[in-house]
């Protein structure tokens, strides 16, 4: 290990050490995420807006002669072992961290990449359960890991998909592509319009002066969102089925114009509808929004984050109090432009445009009203568009 790795690359690096007896041969990390615009509408085949921020996963490792995986998680000062023969989920709840090492290892076998046994220190500092994609840059950050201790050479876009499939068939969560995508191709100063059905993306540079992006934490657990997301996406699934009678050509809601769709509405039950309204709807702000950023109009830009998270909140109703609080008081800020939940929803966070004056009044005024109002703690982060994964050392 040189002295050219950050601080937090050398820590990791030493405490490697400290844990195997010898330095690391790899380090990697991976970026967690927020998404600017564009909510639920990527597993509709949709258009989507995030940025990789400035907190990551980031994993140590070394190959082993043998099949076996040792890991140690910093975070938690706990560990687990597995066998690549055979990866299994975790059985006991203390260790259900590991499910994404294991999930990656158990991908690799069944795409037939070979993997080597690891010894493996990693450490976090995306905020756990906030819903900016912990998981995803765990996930992708394993996957470079098993890629660098095998030898392999892996497209970042593959990486994705790999991590993407992970996380629905081993740990049991149909995600869309955008968190794997953004943590494993995030550019610096640049928010990703990604398309996911064609799996491409436009790199569009962020205002280098006068906004901060700011992330506010409801600190509220998100007990629902796995069992909500599932259903949200079954009955989007639903909606395209019903709207095939009329458009027979389609293949998820990105295909049904918002024309179509008023004209074609009324057919729907109303669930169903309301559900399909914010998707179609919400992949026309997020093209919009892009066009308003690149043409220097960050009040246009705000205004369609505005109407992304009414949209959440009406119709697809992912938000929850505390969301719709975070997002009423940071609206109240003279300086914010725009605010709305980002994530899954139920909990997590609220993103914010705020001009470059404002971010301090922010910090001073948000948690203290919010904290007033719910009796929670918001956690508040000043964040920049970060590099997506990559391998350190």
């Amino acid at each position: 290990m040189t002295n050219s790795l950050s601080p937090r690359a050398q820590e990791m690096a030493a405490r490697f050490k400290e844990l195997y007896g010898s330095s690391p041969e790899i380090i990697v990390r991976a970026p967690g995420r927020v998404n600017l615009i564009g909510e639920h509408t990527d597993y509709n085949d949709g258009f989507v807006f995030p940025a990789a921020i400035d907190r990551d996963v980031m994993i140590a490792a070394s190959p082993r002669k043998d099949r076996q995986v040792r890991v140690f998680a910093l975070n938690f000062n706990q560990s687990s072992t597995f066998t690549l023969d055979g990866v299994q989920p975790a059985t006991d709840t203390r260790e259900r961290w590991s499910n994404y090492l294991r999930s990656m290892a158990w991908v690799f076998h069944e795409e037939g990449l070979g993997t080597a046994g690891m010894n493996v220190a990693l450490l976090g500092d995306v905020p756990l359960g906030a819903g900016l994609s912990s998981s995803a840059a765990m996930l992708v950050a394993s996957g470079l890991s098993f890629e660098a201790s095998s030898e392999l050479n892996i497209d970042p876009v593959r990486m994705a998909l790999l991590a993407q499939r992970a996380e629905r068939e081993f740990v049991g969560v149909n995600v869309g592509i955008m968190d794997m995508y953004i943590s494993a191709l995030g550019q610096k100063d640049h928010a990703l319009l990604i398309d996911t059905r064609a799996l491409t993306y436009e790199a569009v540079p962020l205002p280098k002066s006068g906004i901060s992006i700011v992330i506010a934490d409801t600190n509220k657990k998100r007990g629902l969102v796995d069992s909500e997301y599932n259903t949200r996406r079954a009955e989007c699934e639903r909606a395209v089925e019903l709207l095939k009678a009329s458009l027979p050509d389609i293949t998820a809601l990105r295909d049904v114009s918002a024309e179509q769709f008023n004209a074609l509405s009324g057919s729907l039950p109303e669930i169903t509808a309301k559900r399909a309204r914010h998707v179609i709807t919400e992949d026309a702000r997020t093209l919009e929004s892009v066009a308003a950023l690149k043409a220097g109009n960050i009040v246009r830009f705000g205004e369609l984050m505005n109407g992304s998270h009414e949209s959440l909140q009406r119709d697809y109703e992912v938000s929850c109090r505390e969301l719709d609080t975070l997002v009423q008081i940071a609206r109240s800020i003279d300086g914010v432009y725009g605010a709305r939940m980002t994530g899954a929803g139920f909990g997590g966070c609220t993103v914010s445009v705020v001009a470059e004056g404002a971010v301090e009044r922010f910090l001073a005024e948000v948690p203290a009203l919010y904290r007033k109002a719910t009796g929670l703690n918001s956690p508040i982060y000043v964040t920049t568009a970060a590099q997506g994964a990559e391998r350190l050392a």
